[in-house]
């Protein structure tokens, strides 16, 4: 690829996200336009600069990566999103995948191989790191045969929004009790409306009530 690669950070940890941003500016092709230390800081970011890549950790502050992956897919033309994480987890992995990320790239990736791998997520390319790419592959056919419970899609954080409205809790006082600003909690319910296919908070709460554990 012969054009600069625009590139967006999103990292809460300055000394590793200035690390990988010098790392990415001396390949030559990689232009860093913007950086952001927590979710809703990197989806004001990503919106301003529209950059070809992102590269988002998921565990920060204010709706963390996940919650921005989900808002920077409602783009008309959103950009290639990867997540670069130390998690291994199945339900980061599967959620992340869900919403649209183009990659899962685990933070022990050497720095000439995060080059790579950025250049080819700009040409079109996906990536899941090697350790991770099997156990996708088993949970998927795992969804595929065993029945879902229409809530088994939401993140932990869906999940305990989801509960305190099924208590009758506004965007307001779900955001009060999770220390969350009342947009990111409205953003938040979008998704998990468009994760259970219904159309409002009420009926929203009532598959909660039947099928969330107290």
């Amino acid at each position: 690829m012969n054009d600069v690669i625009r590139i967006v950070l999103a990292d809460d940890h300055p000394i590793y996200r200035d690390g990988l941003a010098r790392t990415l500016a001396d390949s030559g092709d990689i232009q860093v336009v913007g950086e952001a230390s927590d979710g809703e800081a990197a989806v004001a970011v990503v919106f301003r600069e529209q950059p070809h890549v992102v590269l988002l950790d998921i565990s920060m502050p204010k709706g963390g990566g996940i919650g921005a992956l989900a808002r920077i897919m409602q783009m008309d033309a959103p950009p290639r999103v990867a997540m670069l994480t130390a998690s291994e987890a199945d339900e980061d992995l599967m959620q992340a995948i869900k919403l649209g990320a183009q990659g899962y790239i685990l933070k022990g990736v050497g720095a000439g191989e995060l080059v790579d791998l950025v250049r080819e997520l700009a040409a079109g390319r996906s990536y899941v790191s090697p350790g991770l790419a099997g156990r996708l592959l088993v949970a998927m056919r795992r969804r595929e045969t065993v029945p879902a419970n229409p809530l088994d899609d939401l993140s932990k954080r869906e999940e305990d929004i989801l509960k305190l409205v099924a208590q009758g809790k506004s965007n307001r006082e779900v955001g009060e009790v999770l220390e969350l600003q009342e947009k990111t909690v409205k953003h938040y319910m979008t998704s998990i409306l468009q994760k259970l296919q219904v159309r409002n908070r009420v009926e929203a709460a009532m598959l909660a009530r039947e099928h969330l554990k107290p």
